[in-house]
Order: structure tokens, then C-alpha cells, then sequence
């Protein structure tokens, strides 16, 4: 491989999230990766730096030009540049579009297990969760389309959050999957907003379907949300692209991300998308590689081992969904037992509304933490079940 992805990295004194608990404890929880940015991005951003002055930032032209490249070399779709709108993260554009096109009280329409902030979302700007709980058989998720049709026509229902790769199975919806999506909420007149943050983290040789792709009622009834953020791990630098085809729709969401002041870049962000975009594609496809190991790396020790853990099929995200359900029966009590004896910390899948009895594992980190902290799950299991 050119690039390192196995040289540990230390985030102490960063004000790191993910890494804000006791020295002994190691973090496989929140998403954002251990590694270091691609090094053709840490160039622009030090060449930035060097600069000295901070100011306003305007959005530049380049920015959309990388973002209409990136999407039509990976991903064989077509953006247009009118159609793309700056933002400071997904989840802001996410509560700005629940703000604007629909009103108090409404039912936004999630599918549970899912991104537990899209709750957050819902609930803080005065809406209702609407669930179309996914159905977990065999080991997989599916969804059950009556459920989902008879919850969109239901009167208050105004707006469907779409996770597209899905967090935190890992799955990647397929087109057909997509297009009855797309025809269901046209028909009932639902708007869709699909969140595409995952969506460049990918097994090797897969890629995801853009929503907007699909069909002209999926590309005239969404808002679609990217960035460039969670997959080459800069988060912190706060950048993502609104992207909305249908010109009234598109006028009205980029008024009110102008009203929300949430479309103003900060220094670092918009050089960096493009350096991203532009030139990491040769560090994105190790870093997929990378991320394949691990994920092979995990299965192989559950298997050999003889964990009581059923790891479900991920395609896409660095996120696993373990089904615990062979010894535990929650998982939030496990998920602070195992952080408490055996110093892992895992999400706790219960935060996501799905069955209770999961844990969501980060394998975004050197392959050596990565055994570490499955040594840390054998252990805390052994303790666990041992006191039952």
C-alpha cells in the first residue's frame, strides 16, 4: 500500500470526542475514523495555514466542479451545479429541511434501526417519529412495504429521512429498493431527504445508488445530503453539500439554509472537499481495503473464537451490527458492562430503536486496536455471562 494506515495514532489533546474517557478504555463507538487525513488534503490545509489570515470564505466554483467530478467518475450520475448548496454538516441541513417544508406536529418517517440523531432532529424542532421498523429475519433486514405505504398516507406524514447506505446495518439499498421508496412517497406526497454521508464507504468493487438516480419522481421529490466528511475523516472541519434537482423545492431549502446561517464555510472547509474530492480517490480506495480486512479480521475471530456473537452482512460504513442475542437481552446494560470490566466502549444499539439486544462497533482504527478491542469483547463477554 502507499499510504499508512497501520502506524497508531495518538488523538491525545485534540479535544477528541470519540477518545473523551478513561485511559484504560478504547473507543470503538462514535464514527470518525483513527487515521490521518489523506495526505494530498493535509497539504492544502497546511498550505492554508501558512497563510496566516483567517477570514470570511466565499464558496468557489471549484467546489461544485469537484463535487459534479467526484460523483460522475464514482458514481455515474450527473449533478448539475445550480443544484448544489453549501452547508456546515448533514445533520443541520437535515433539521433546516424538517423546518422548512413541514410544520409542528407533522410525522416525519424514519426506518428504524437508524442514525439515532434523526430522532434528535424530529423531536427538538417540534415533530413526531414515525417508524417503518425494519424487519430483522435470517440474520438480514428487510423492509415491510405495507407498513411503510400505510404510514405515508397517513395525513401528517410530510417527510421520509432516508438512510442511504443504511446506519447502522450497513446495507446498501438497491435500486429497485430505492425506486419503490420513490414511487411510494411521490404517490402520498412525501418529501424525501436522503442522508448519503456513507455513501463513498463501500466495500471494494460495490457502490451505492444515489436516490436521485433512480427515477425522475425520486429526483424531483428529494433533497439529497453529502459530504465529504466521513469518508476521508474530516469531520471537524464541518462541510457538506445539499443537493436538490427540482428548482422550487431547491429555492426554498436554500433560503432557509441562509436563514438557519448554517451555509457559511469556515476556512478549512471548502479546500478541503475539493482537495478531497480532486485528489484522494487513490487513499479512499486503500482506506476501503483497509476497512474489507478488518471487517474479514472481525468475522474470522467471532468464528474462531466461538463468540456468541452474529455479526449481520455489512456492505457499506466501517460500523458493524453484532446481534448479542444469544446472552444478552439488553444492551444497554451490556454495552456499560463491557466499557466498565473489560474497557471497551461500543454503542449501545438501543440508541438506534431497533431490537434490544445489538452493539454497533467502529472498525474504522489500526488493525491493532481492531484485535485489541475483540480480545476486550471476548473478555467482557466471558465476565458477563459468567455472573448470570
Amino acid at each position: 500500500m502507499k499510504y499508512d494506515f497501520d502506524t497508531l495514532v495518538s488523538r491525545e489533546g485534540t479535544n477528541s470526542s470519540k477518545w473523551r474517557m478513561k485511559s484504560d478504555v478504547l473507543p470503538m463507538w462514535v464514527a470518525d475514523m483513527d487515521f490521518k487525513a489523506a495526505p494530498e488534503i493535509l497539504s492544502v490545509l497546511q498550505k492554508r495555514l501558512d497563510n496566516g489570515v483567517f477570514g470570511y470564505s466565499f464558496i468557489p466554483k471549484e467546489w461544485n466542479e469537484a463535487i459534479k467530478s467526484w460523483w460522475q467518475r464514482r458514481h455515474n450520475v450527473s449533478l448539475e451545479n445550480e443544484w448544489m448548496c453549501f452547508c456546515t454538516g448533514v445533520i443541520p441541513a437535515i433539521s433546516t429541511a424538517i423546518r422548512r417544508f413541514s410544520s409542528p406536529g407533522d410525522q416525519i418517517l424514519v426506518q428504524a434501526p437508524v442514525y439515532h440523531v434523526f430522532f434528535n432532529c424530529i423531536k427538538n424542532n417540534g415533530r413526531e417519529i414515525l417508524s417503518n421498523d425494519l424487519v430483522y429475519k435470517n440474520g438480514s433486514y428487510e423492509i415491510d412495504f405495507d407498513d411503510l405505504e400505510a404510514k405515508l398516507a397517513q395525513p401528517l406524514t410530510t417527510m421520509m429521512l432516508l438512510c442511504n447506505p443504511h446506519n447502522p446495518i450497513g446495507k446498501i439499498w438497491d435500486k429497485e429498493t430505492l425506486k419503490k421508496i420513490g414511487e411510494l412517497c411521490y404517490k402520498h406526497d412525501v418529501l424525501v431527504i436522503s442522508d448519503e454521508i456513507h455513501c463513498d464507504i463501500t466495500d471494494p468493487g460495490l457502490n451505492y445508488v444515489p436516490f436521485i438516480s433512480v427515477s425522475e419522481e425520486c429526483k424531483n421529490n428529494s433533497i439529497t445530503c453529502i459530504s465529504p466528511t466521513k469518508a476521508f475523516n474530516i469531520a471537524g472541519l464541518q462541510s457538506s453539500a445539499v443537493v436538490t434537482p427540482n428548482e422550487k423545492i431547491r429555492s426554498r431549502l436554500n433560503a432557509a439554509i441562509n436563514y438557519d446561517e448554517v451555509g457559511e464555510a469556515n476556512a478549512f472547509a471548502i479546500i478541503a472537499a475539493i482537495a478531497a474530492f480532486n485528489e484522494g480517490e487513490a487513499w479512499l480506495d486503500e482506506l476501503r481495503e483497509y476497512l474489507f480486512e478488518n471487517k474479514k479480521v472481525v468475522a474470522n475471530f467471532i468464528k474462531e473464537q466461538g463468540l456468541p456473537v452474529k455479526l449481520l452482512p455489512s456492505s457499506a460504513t466501517y460500523l458493524l451490527w453484532l446481534d448479542c442475542s444469544a446472552f444478552c437481552e439488553d444492551s444497554s446494560e451490556f454495552m456499560n458492562f463491557l466499557r466498565d470490566k473489560a474497557g471497551l466502549w461500543l454503542n449501545d444499539g438501543n440508541a438506534y430503536r431497533g431490537d434490544r439486544f445489538f452493539l454497533r462497533m467502529n472498525i474504522a482504527t489500526q488493525r491493532e486496536r481492531v484485535l485489541e478491542g475483540l480480545k476486550r469483547l471476548q473478555n467482557g463477554i466471558n465476565l458477563y455471562t459468567s455472573k448470570r
